[in-house]
């Protein structure tokens, strides 16, 4: 039976699934009220809390389990690997550039219309910040000027 039971530490999960379980997870805590921790806990706190500041710094903080779910339904009509698809999820790109460091292969893989078209899934249904996003378009209209 042991043989069959599928690896709990082997799925892959993304930062935003990261990020929700370790909201819950301290919030839990914050409502249990435990005031004396041992060293393990201490340390856990610590990697949880270093986890949870890096990670907010990151695009996941704009999203839901809804736009996760509308963003792989989009993925489906690409051709990407599940870590591929992971990638472009936890880093919301936005220049050809970008895609092309997350995709392995790419260049042999993707034509430019495709890649263009993986750009446009990713900024229309991943939310960014919306300063970022600013940058983010005006670096794309100074790149389409430099192509002219």
């Amino acid at each position: 039976m042991l043989g069959k039971q599928k690896d709990a530490n082997a799925a892959l999960l993304s930062n935003f699934e990261v990020f929700q379980l370790l909201t819950d997870l301290k919030q839990q805590r914050k409502e249990s009220g435990k005031n004396k921790q041992s060293s393990g806990q201490q340390n856990l706190n610590t990697i949880m809390y270093e986890t949870l500041k890096y990670i907010s710094k990151t695009p996941c903080r704009y999203q839901s389990p809804e736009t996760v779910r509308e963003f792989l339904a989009a993925m489906k009509g690409h051709k990407l690997t599940k870590a591929e698809k992971l990638q472009l999820l936890n880093h919301r790109p936005v220049t050809a550039v970008e895609i092309q460091l997350m995709v392995e292969e790419s260049e042999e893989r993707l034509t430019e219309e495709q890649i263009e078209s993986l750009l446009q899934t990713v900024t229309s249904i991943l939310p960014g910040d919306s300063e970022e996003q600013q940058r983010d378009s005006a670096m794309a209209t100074e790149d389409k000027g430099d192509r002219a």
